[in-house]
């Protein structure tokens, strides 16, 4: 059936409808329309000419036809505005937005209340949207869905202050508040750097008599820390205890991890305290975020012990944990914690990493041990993990501070084969080197690697040593 025998149909329905008073005008269309939808038809003005308002209000209300059929229905309409004589209206948006949320089709719902709240071109102030819903006599679970879904609506739009008035609309007309909706908000407030909005928007939950929820509390807390307002975080989660919403393991991790970073040990203690009245336990995240703080700051024997505590309760370990320990103390200039830790390392069934061995490389190699940082390397390669080029230079650099012109170039040589280009003030510094221990086609075969680079010596006396 094509569009135009369809509005004719239409016409004769009504008219027979008008003639007969049945008790159930149109009673035909959810037929005909369903057919229309799957129709694949061209449209133009005469098609379209005899459809009015009020047919359109007709079938977005007729109980014959499914919500999802309406919705196809009306964008069908929407699509075509300049082939017709009328607009939907704000009536026409709001019932079948009640249909489709009586339907559980929420996401065509939320499409089309932001036809009618942020969009631009046809938005309509709260208020008024507001005043028909009203008129409209919405049923009270209906109106909550509507209401909750606008604050959502609003509040994903970054229309902050729009979110507060359908909030405040809510409170003040007895409308139920999803609070799990408050806290997609409260995020919202809080990645679009509003956290006064948003600790001003928890204040108001709470004096609406919400049950606040842990995710909502969490939220919060993050916001607060990520400004570097650890006190009042903690402060907040003190509070929220005694009105019985208890914090759980990861709004703890969210003030420990900023305590640790911060180095503000002071409240982190207070913080721990906390956590060990409310009975909450350690998780593998809680854990890293301590042992990161304590090597960062240069409290390696207290990080050691947390890492022994995770393998007492058979917590997951990974290299990243002894990685931390052993760049501690490497800093501290211990080489023989560091190794002794490689050793546990071993023992407990934890796989090194490249940059397991990073520290103990660099460290051997920054004192002269050069033959011992060789030592690892090989280790390191026989387990599959290759130097990258930072490694590759400050190895060569290492040799060359240390006259050893031979090991520097066989290294650059290595380096060129894994498809990496020394620097080429290290490919000069080897070239003088080896042309001081009259290593002269040596020199010359690394000369033609440079300038097969298009780079040129750089040095008086590797060029004129050459020549």
């Amino acid at each position: 059936m094509n569009i135009q025998n369809f509005l004719k149909t239409l016409k004769t329905a009504k008219r027979s409808s008008a003639s007969t008073l049945s008790p159930k005008p149109y009673q035909h269309l959810p037929h005909l329309i369903s057919q229309f939808l799957t129709a694949s038809k061209p449209l133009d003005a005469s098609t379209l000419q005899d459809l009015n308002s009020t047919a359109f209000h007709d079938i977005l209300t007729n109980p014959h036809l499914k919500a999802s059929k309406c919705y196809r229905f009306f964008n069908f309409v929407v699509q075509n505005q300049s082939i017709l004589s009328f607009k939907p209206d704000l009536q026409d948006h709001l019932t079948l937005i009640s249909r489709l949320l009586k339907a559980r089709l929420f996401a065509d719902a939320e499409a089309m209340l932001k036809t009618v709240s942020i969009d631009e071109n046809i938005r309509y102030p709260f208020l008024v949207i507001a005043s028909a819903v009203e008129n409209c006599c919405f049923e009270s679970k209906i109106m909550a869905k509507f209401f909750n879904l606008m604050l959502k609506v609003y509040s994903d739009g970054g229309k902050f202050i729009e979110a507060t008035k359908a909030f405040d609309f809510m409170k003040n007309n007895g409308i139920k508040i999803d609070e799990r909706t408050c806290t997609v908000h409260l995020n919202a407030l809080k990645r679009a750097d509003e956290l006064g909005l948003a600790l001003d928007f928890f204040n108001q939950m709470l004096q609406a008599g919400l049950e606040i929820s842990v995710y909502s509390l969490t939220s919060v807390i993050d916001g607060l820390c990520r400004n570097g307002d650890i006190k009042e975080a903690r402060e907040t989660v003190e509070e929220m205890s005694g009105r019985g919403v208890k914090a759980n393991v990861i709004t703890y991790n969210t003030l420990i991890d900023s305590c640790a970073k911060r180095w503000d040990f002071e409240e982190l203690d207070l913080v721990l305290g906390l956590m060990n009245k409310a009975e909450v336990g350690f998780n593998v995240d809680t854990y890293k975020f301590l042992i990161d703080g304590y090597t960062s700051y240069g409290k390696i024997e207290e990080a050691e012990r947390l890492v022994m505590e995770m393998h007492g309760k058979g917590l997951r370990v990974d290299a990243y944990l002894y990685n931390l320990m052993m760049n501690g103390y490497c800093k501290l200039g211990s080489i023989e914690n560091v190794l002794l830790l490689l050793g546990r390392m071993r023992d407990r069934g934890v796989k090194p990493n490249a940059d397991t061995y990073w520290p103990i490389i660099n460290w051997h190699s920054k004192v002269g041990a050069m033959e011992m940082a060789m030592k690892y390397v090989r280790e390191m390669q026989k387990m599959g993990f290759e130097l990258d080029k930072v490694m590759y230079d400050m190895l060569i650099d290492r040799f060359c501070r240390n006259g050893m012109a031979d090991e520097a170039f066989e290294l650059q040589i290595e380096m060129e084969r894994k498809g990496f280009h020394a620097d080429i003030s290290l490919c000069n510094r080897i070239g003088e080197l080896l042309c001081k221990t009259y290593q002269i086609e040596k020199a010359k075969m690394l000369m033609n690697i440079m300038i097969k680079r298009g780079k040129c010596p750089e040095t008086v006396s590797f060029t004129s040593a050459i020549s």
